[in-house]
């Protein structure tokens, strides 16, 4: 009898938890479809929504930049010496710029720079947002005729797709050039077979998919935070555990798009 109700217990357990999974997975995606029609509406973007917005990609990529870039460069010096050496090290040297450009641009930036985002701003928005809405902001906003969506949601989301697709296309430059450096110096003579060589990477699939990947990586990271903050969770739930399902959810599906975009890539 005990066995009985023990295994009821946890089916019942198991039950609820998958419907808590779809549901939060629901509400994240009827979130951004409302966000999406706010984007590309021309109400949204009034005197009030435009300093809105603006204020937020300053605080989402401005402060940070310069600390990215310059830490994002060491990276890339000591990741492309690595690659480098290896590769001649193995008499491979044909190979060593195919093996920095593939391992470097597509594959870890885009997912740095990301990362980056969400530790540095949409994480941390997404918190503040939540504080709001217990403390009767959001709901104060609406008895003013003030949408929350329009006024809290979508500058945070339009900001934190924006750094990442800044840090993600100032990440790349940078690698792209000391990449040529660590192969050919600094001299000019490599540039045509650079550009070639490049050029056959980046075909018109792999660059393709690598835009896509970046999108969505920028799309998740800004979303999944401000979404959990306006999900229904109930009172004893604590704004860690609100950030620790969003960044379990952030982590799931950016992993999902790297598979993805391994399997496109690759196979």
């Amino acid at each position: 009898m005990t066995t009985g109700f023990s295994l009821y217990g946890w089916l019942l357990g198991v039950g609820r938890g998958a419907v808590r999974w779809l549901y939060g997975w629901w509400t994240v995606i009827f979130i951004g479809a409302q966000v999406a029609v706010l984007a590309f509406s021309p109400s949204s973007y009034g005197a009030e929504g435009r300093q809105a917005v603006l204020r937020h990609v300053y605080y989402a990529s401005g402060p940070g930049m310069p600390g990215f870039t310059i830490l994002m460069a060491l990276f890339n010096v000591v990741l492309i010496r690595i690659l480098v050496v290896t590769a001649f090290a193995y008499g491979l040297t044909q190979y060593a710029l195919d093996a920095v450009v593939r391992v470097l641009v597509l594959e870890l930036i885009p997912l740095i720079a990301a990362l980056y985002v969400a530790v540095e701003y949409t994480i941390p928005g997404g918190s503040e947002l939540y504080k709001l809405r217990r403390a009767g902001h959001l709901d104060a906003l609406r008895a003013r005729g003030v949408e929350p969506l329009s006024q809290e949601v979508l500058p945070r989301v339009l900001a934190g797709m924006f750094a990442v697709l800044l840090l993600a296309l100032l990440s790349c430059l940078i690698s792209l050039v000391l990449a040529y450096i660590a192969v050919h110096g600094f001299t000019l003579a490599g540039a045509a077979s650079y550009n070639h060589a490049v050029g056959n990477i980046f075909n018109p699939v792999v660059s393709l998919i690598f835009c896509l990947k970046t999108l969505l990586f920028a799309l998740a990271v800004a979303l999944l935070p401000v979404a959990n903050a306006l999900r229904d969770i109930s009172r004893r739930a604590s704004r860690t555990s609100v950030e620790l399902q969003g960044l379990v959810q952030m982590f799931v599906l950016m992993l999902v798009i790297e598979i993805a975009s391994l399997v496109g890539n690759y196979y």
